[in-house]
């Protein structure tokens, strides 16, 4: 049996969570539990309500996966000791330690990507840059011995198909992918990265986002700031 984690909070980005859960409930002898606090519906940041199957409390002490997903949920969530202590605890053991979009910033809040290679979504390259002993690789799929993080959104198809070959070999996840018909034929070729979408088109959505980008530099480095403090305490 392959246990995999997905951990849930509000404000995720659905797609973060769907996509790689789509490709895990396809294999075989596995297991998907939904994780959140307590089994209170999860909104996501486009509203669709997700039910948790299990609470951080129930959660088994092995996972062959943990999984965070990213999304503008992830301002709490850095900030969410509890869901950080629960990352570190099943951290121990679990065989993968993974995560898309900008899941990863909640993986390195969380001391779980110092000495490790990873990726997430490309507005939030410079913030994963700022937790110390994370080496960020601008690549759709980053794995460094058992941490793999994916690239921003659709890039979960991509990593949860990296995933079963890992598990279960090339053949399976060719199979799973010729089942979800996973072709991608994208209307505005190019258009899906900043190195070659179109230049106003990117400085247009850097600007759209720039005061939630602000902000979270602001709580990332405030992080930074007390994790230091506190090392330099004790």
């Amino acid at each position: 049996m392959i246990i995999i984690g997905m951990v849930l909070f509000d404000n995720l980005t659905q797609l973060d969570l769907t996509a790689p859960f789509e490709v895990f409930s396809r294999m075989p002898n596995a297991k998907v539990l939904l994780i959140a606090q307590n089994k209170n519906f999860i909104i996501s940041d486009s509203g669709l309500t997700i039910l948790p199957t299990t609470t951080f409390e129930e959660t088994p002490q092995y996972l062959d996966i943990l999984f965070v997903p990213g999304g503008p949920g992830i301002g709490a969530a850095i900030e969410n000791e509890e869901l950080l202590t629960f990352l570190k605890k099943q951290s121990q053991t679990a065989r993968y330690i993974t995560s898309v979009c900008t899941g990863s910033l909640v993986l390195a809040a969380a001391g779980l990507l110092a000495g490790y290679k990873a990726t997430t979504h490309w507005l939030s390259m410079d913030l994963l840059r700022l937790f110390e002993g994370v080496e960020v690789i601008e690549q759709r799929v980053v794995i460094d011995r058992n941490r793999m993080t994916g690239g921003g959104v659709t890039a979960g198809l991509d990593f949860g198909l990296t995933l079963v070959k890992e598990f279960l070999g090339a053949e399976k996840a060719k199979e799973i992918q010729l089942i979800l018909e996973y072709n991608p034929e994208p209307p505005f070729v190019g258009g899906g990265s900043p190195h070659s979408a179109d230049p106003s088109v990117c400085e247009r959505v850097k600007q759209e986002r720039a005061t939630i980008q602000d902000k979270r530099r602001a709580q990332v480095l405030k992080i930074i700031h007390d994790a230091a403090k506190n090392a330099a305490f004790f």
